[in-house]
């Protein structure tokens, strides 16, 4: 066996999986202002950008051979109802129009949540202490909508309601949008990972939890029904998330759907390298790698994480 890792030509030329920029998604954080650079304290080198700033970024992000962004809103104000997720001047459907004009040929992706937009930081509209399930599309509905006719090219569904693909689906081809792809958040767990993000937008619920609408993290069969409804009801594409301690739902989704699937590598699993590189206890760049060539090998088509931009400038430099 160690003939063919003698070298790294040799290694090359029999490498199963490869990771390439193209791969790749910079997740973008945005809210109001002008000139805003408001670095998150919980994801060293991940910053909240205003407009102006968002669209330089990208521009980073292009340069460096990464095709898409996803972005997610922080308003100035929230409420019970979520009104700036569904604005028509909200601060996601004001970037995505700065962004397709300053960069055409950027894939946007938009996240559609309400988490970030309401008082309470649930993913939904709460009636008597509950997320109610039904409204909660109308508004995840309206929010997509608003976000394709900003020119958003992929809506990404990530609030884990039920029957929410589909409401958007119809949604988007009902107001002519048929040609916006829905990127579904099919396996998304209550994850222990998230706690950076929540902090990045805001968005830590002020009472209880999501494991009512999240997945159970020790469920895989039913990550793969997940899959399934949601391409029954129109998703073109499946999420699974975190990634790394769900690399065995990534391969499960992936052989039994055939569909295209993307992983999230998400806030915490990002921070937790980033603090031991910064301990000196191993190489980040080495260890980022190595990450999202697992993310990939485990099935991954495309990977969303925020060390895109520069995995992409390390991959061009022949790692």
């Amino acid at each position: 066996m160690r003939r063919l890792r003698r070298t790294r030509a040799l290694r090359e030329l029999v490498r199963e999986t490869d990771l390439r920029p193209a791969h790749l998604i910079q997740p973008l954080f945005v809210v109001a202002g002008e000139g805003v650079r408001e670095p998150v304290e919980s994801m060293p080198g991940v910053e909240r950008l205003s407009i102006s700033e968002l669209v330089s970024e990208a521009g980073a992000v292009l340069g460096a051979g990464v095709k898409a962004v996803i972005l997610f809103g922080i308003p100035s104000e929230k409420d019970e109802l979520a009104l700036g997720a569904y604005d028509d001047e909200g601060v996601v459907q004001m970037a995505v129009r700065a962004l397709k004009e300053a960069h055409p040929d950027l894939v946007v992706i938009t996240d559609v949540c309400l988490c970030e937009y309401t008082s309470h930081g649930h993913c939904g509209f709460v009636r008597e202490g509950e997320v109610d399930n039904d409204i909660t599309l109308e508004l995840l509905a309206k929010t997509a909508i608003s976000h394709a006719e900003a020119g958003a090219d992929v809506v990404a569904p990530s609030d884990m309601m039920d029957g929410r693909v589909g409401a958007i689906r119809g949604q988007l081809d009902e107001e002519g949008h048929s040609d916006v792809a829905i990127l579904a958040y099919s396996a998304k767990y209550a994850s222990a990972f998230y706690g950076p993000f929540r902090e990045a937008a805001e968005s830590t619920p002020e009472f209880g939890d999501r494991r009512g609408y999240q997945m159970d993290p020790a469920n895989a069969a039913e990550a793969v029904r997940e899959a399934r409804l949601d391409l029954e009801e129109g998703a073109d594409a499946l999420m699974v998330k975190p990634a790394v301690p769900y690399l065995d739902i990534v391969r499960r989704v992936k052989d039994e759907t055939g569909a295209p699937v993307a992983a999230y590598h998400v806030s915490g699993e990002y921070s937790m390298i980033k603090a031991a590189a910064a301990n000196g206890w191993i190489d980040e760049r080495a260890a980022v790698l190595e990450t999202l060539t697992a993310i990939r090998r485990a099935g991954a088509d495309i990977v969303i994480t925020y060390d895109a931009t520069r995995a992409a400038g390390w991959l061009a430099e022949g790692d």
